[in-house]
């Protein structure tokens, strides 16, 4: 595999992640009852587009064709988010929902940056992007917590 290809494979992956990310966190803003926690999902659905976008820029310059959708995981996790929050609190199951999807955006982040097979477009790319990936990470992780006390 060239490693052009290795790259866009690579970023494709996350963004396929991100993309579920960004469609959960938009729906689920349409969903809470709380002002509050709906501006909160609509910011970070749009940080998780902004990611979306960044990847697709630097696969597209290695001439590949950025990811166009999510992943059957993140359509099954979004599924259950919904069906949680149906049945009990909304609000905890889509911040439960989407700290678990958070959870993995981050653990792919931070394989693709431990993988020695990672080109370095890529690992470049990822380790710009990583804070915002950790900071809303941090910050679902955090509502979660709370909610829970």
């Amino acid at each position: 595999m060239s490693t052009e290809s290795k790259t866009a494979h690579t970023l494709n992956d996350l963004i396929e992640i991100a993309r579920d990310g960004k469609d959960f966190y938009t729906e689920a803003a349409t969903k809470v009852k709380d002002a509050e926690l709906s501006q909160l999902f609509t910011r970070i659905a749009a940080v998780k587009a902004d990611i979306v976008s960044a990847l697709s820029s630097t696969v597209a310059a290695t001439g590949a064709k950025p990811a166009e959708h999510g992943t059957m995981v993140g359509s099954m996790q979004q599924f259950y988010g919904k069906v949680r929050a149906t049945l009990g609190d909304t609000q905890y199951g889509y911040v439960a929902e989407l700290e678990e999807s958070e959870d993995r955006l981050l653990k792919a982040f931070r394989d693709a940056l431990t993988d020695n097979d990672t080109p370095p477009a890529a690992r470049a790319e990822v380790t710009r992007l990583l804070p915002q990936v950790e900071e809303t990470h941090n910050v679902m992780r955090n509502r979660k917590l709370a909610m829970k006390s």
